[in-house]
């Protein structure tokens, strides 16, 4: 099995050579592979479009050297959008997965995948995607941090990462709002069904993007009693100044390194050291 890999130096020696032409198409060499398995260690975020161009490249020239290759990548761009609520609106994350399987991806190895909602293996947009998660090491990790913990999700989505742990889940509820033509539905509040009071609280999702949900859930537990407030995530993107707004609301933040960020406390590379 061939390693390669342009851009996990966190974990990997880089061996594929990447670089931009003046007019901003992008230059791909690989050592050569011939009729050899090969996995592929790239990250596609940031820079999501660029980082999907380079890995279609690299898995489309693998795949003319005779090479089946496993893509591993610990973040997968688009994920969000796997469900169409509009007429017209792209089907984004089956096209995705579709592109990268037609350009050679026998499979896709990731960490917690937004819309599988489980660990395990499935078949979407024509691509094997395997869906490792990091539950447990940010649950070990939070253990460290304040001791005995309740592990509780967000939302009925995130359910799958505390379900195992005992964990119980907050419910979204949303209302409807008007701007100019458009109707859409935005998070009003979250709702608890349990108890908290004098707890040390984990709140544990997926990912953590502009932050509001997470405020919401902190919000909502501090108001029930609990007595310390941990904020976990396995991909944090903090956009805008969601960062600062969850440190100053909880006790601890923290995520893994798929995404490097201030608070990437916890390394992934447990979770693909079967692949390394």
């Amino acid at each position: 099995m061939r390693i390669v890999s342009p851009n996990f130096s966190d974990i990997l020696e880089p061996n594929v050579e990447i670089k931009r032409f003046p007019d901003g198409d992008d230059y791909v060499c690989i050592p050569p592979v011939k009729n050899e398995p090969s996995l592929l260690f790239h990250r596609l975020y940031p820079n999501q479009d660029v980082s999907l161009m380079q890995a279609m490249l690299m898995l489309s020239t693998l795949k003319k050297g005779g090479s089946p290759t496993t893509l591993v990548s610990p973040y997968l761009p688009y994920a969000r959008q796997d469900k169409i609520f509009k007429e017209g609106e792209a089907l984004s994350a089956e096209i995705i997965c579709n592109l990268l399987a037609h350009a050679g991806a026998k499979k896709l190895v990731t960490i917690d995948c937004h819309f599988m909602k489980r660990e395990g293996t499935s078949v979407y947009g024509g691509l094997e995607i395997e869906s490792i998660s990091a539950n447990k090491l940010l649950i070990e990790h939070a253990r460290k941090k304040a001791g005995e913990i309740e592990v509780i999700s967000p939302d009925i989505g995130a359910n799958y990462l505390v379900k195992e742990f005992g964990g119980k889940s907050m419910e979204k509820k949303r209302g409807e709002y008007v701007s100019g033509r458009e109707t859409y539905r935005k998070i009003e509040s979250l709702e608890r069904s349990f108890e908290v009071k004098g707890k040390n609280i984990l709140i544990l999702d997926d990912m953590i993007s502009t932050g509001g949900t997470m405020l919401k859930a902190v919000e909502n537990v501090k108001k029930g009693g609990a007595k310390k407030v941990l904020c976990a995530a396995t991909h944090g993107f903090f956009l805008k100044d969601s960062l600062q707004k969850l440190n100053a609301a909880c006790d601890s933040v923290f995520v893994t390194d798929s995404i490097p960020s201030p608070v990437s406390e916890v390394s992934i590379r447990p979770l693909l050291k079967k692949y390394l």
